[in-house]
Formats: C-alpha cells, structure tokens, sequence
C-alpha cells in the first residue's frame, strides 16, 4: 500500500468517526446522566429509532430538519419520562423495564415510520471547515454536521454542572446514595426521573442525526445497536461526560475502518471491518468487568453494582 492511499484511509476514517460518534455521544451523555442519578436504561435504542423516525417525519412534514431534531428529542423525553415513572413504582426492574422499553420505543417507530421508507427529507446541512484543503478527500472528511459541535458543547456543560451546581450534586448524591439524598430533603424517585427523561431527549437527537445526516434517510435497521453499546461506552468512559466525547469517537473510528478500507478499493475482509465496533464494544465489556477503577468511580446505587 503506497503512501497516497494510507493518507487516503486515514482521512477516511477521520471523516468517518466525526460522523458515526456523534449519535453515540449523545446516547452516552444521556445515559451518563441517567446513571450517575442512580439509574441504568437500557432502553436508550428504542429512544434512538423513534428520534429517528419522528425527525424524519417532522422534516419532511414542515420541510424544516431544526424542527425535526426538536421533536425527536421531544419524542425521547416522553419515553424516557415513561420509563422514569415506571421505575419508580415499587419492586420495579430498571434494566427489566429497559428491554421493555426498548421494545416499545422501535416497535412504535416501525409501525409508524413505514410511510417514510421511501420519501425523501430536507437533510441537515453540514458546516464546510476544509475549503481550506486542496485535498478533495479532506474537504469531505471536514464537512460536520453541527450537531456534531452541539454534542461536545452539552458534554463540557454537563461536566461543568456535573462538578459545580446544586442540581449536579443532588444528580451525584442521588446516584451515590440515596439514604444520604432523602437525609438532605431531596426525592430520588424525582431527581432519577429527570434525569432519565433529559438523557431520552438527548438519545432522541442523537436518532435525529442518524435520519437527518448520517446515513441520512430512515429505515428500520438504521440504528443496529448504538443505544445498547452507549451503555458500554458510558462504563469506558467512567461516567465521565468530557471523557465520552474521547470514547464515542474511539467507537465512531472502529466503524469507519471497512468504508475507509473500501473507499481505495480493499473489500476482503469488509464485513469483519464492519463488525468493529461490537468486537470492541464486547472488549470493553470484558474488560471493564476486571476493572477497580470502573467499579470505584461507578455510582453506588446503579443496579449493575449492587
């Protein structure tokens, strides 16, 4: 492999990771705010489909994809709204209730979404940041989405508030311990159905983006698990949001590596490439059960460390 091509691959993959980590770092900055409140959801998949879904239909109903990303979110706010409710009910499962969800949420986008398999939507417009570049691939691998810019900025402000707030040390304390939370006058239930409503609505944009801009168009295997890895990636990152930015481009690379392969010809082995980010996924899975670090900087009252 000569030299143009390896910058070629590498380029590739560049562009490729600011486009596939954006949906999984809004997946995983919601469900680290969910968690760090004490609460795991699973469910986030489903929130994902039907924030893709409802975005493309909003957009191609009123021709405007900014309306659609609204109601995308909206759309996962209820069900995460839902599914904070439910788990708030007595001997009630959070990670049973996820699957139930998650069921719920694509089963919803699938009966709902089949008018829109075939019609074309107004598409979000990516910013060009390389017109500076004489490289062809380069200037592609530039144009970002800006939700794109619109997840790293919610990751900066929930780590500021995470660490500098009333509302992000009640989140932490809640999810930390709870008989510490009602001795200081604070209602879990409330502060975990919050926060597992505001991490719904942002899967729901990251679902947005998966119709809007990446790949751009609805169907029903759009998603192919994102919402379920977030959950391994969340753990990666320690529940740390500015660490999630890190960890949801790291997946984005592992998925553009058979596009970037294919796009200089080199197909053997495509559909392994293409298995990348679940192999990692599993890695992480694997690794993180061995981990101290993980388990010592996960929150106390998660259902997964009890």
């Amino acid at each position: 492999m000569n030299d143009g091509a390896t910058a070629t691959i590498l380029i590739a993959i560049l562009g490729g990771a600011i486009r596939v980590s954006t949906p999984f770092m809004f997946v995983a900055l919601g469900e680290t705010l969910t968690e760090k409140s004490g609460r795991i959801n699973l469910g986030l998949e489903g929130n994902l489909v039907l924030g893709a879904m409802v975005a493309y239909a909003v957009s191609y109903h009123t021709g405007s994809p900014f309306l659609g990303v609204f109601a995308a979110g909206i759309s996962g706010l209820l069900l995460g709204t839902m599914h904070g409710l439910i788990c708030s009910l007595p001997r009630v499962n959070d990670i049973a209730v996820g699957i139930a969800m998650m069921s719920f949420g694509t089963g919803i986008a699938f009966f709902f979404g089949k008018p829109y398999i075939q019609p074309s939507a107004p598409r979000l417009e990516a910013i060009h940041m390389g017109d500076w570049a004489d490289n062809p691939a380069l200037r592609k691998a530039l144009e970002i989405n800006p939700l794109f810019f619109v997840g790293i900025a919610v990751a900066i402000a929930m780590w500021w508030a995470l660490a500098n707030t009333r509302i992000g040390l009640i989140v932490r304390m809640t999810g930390d311990s709870e008989p510490a939370a009602r001795a200081m006058g604070v209602h879990p239930d409330t502060v975990r159905t919050l926060s597992t409503a505001a991490g719904g609505f942002l899967a729901g944009v990251g679902g947005a983006f998966l119709s809007l801009s990446y790949p751009g168009s609805w169907n029903e295997g759009l998603s192919s698990g994102q919402g379920l890895m977030a959950v391994a990636l969340v753990i990666f990152a320690r529940w740390n949001p500015l660490r999630c930015i890190m960890a949801a481009f790291l997946f984005g690379a592992a998925g553009a590596i058979g596009p970037a392969l294919q796009s200089v010809g080199i197909s053997q082995g495509y559909y392994f490439y293409n298995a990348a980010p679940y192999i990692l996924t599993l890695f992480i899975m694997v690794a993180s059960a061995r981990s101290k670090a993980s388990a010592r900087e996960a929150p106390g009252e998660l259902s997964i460390v009890n």
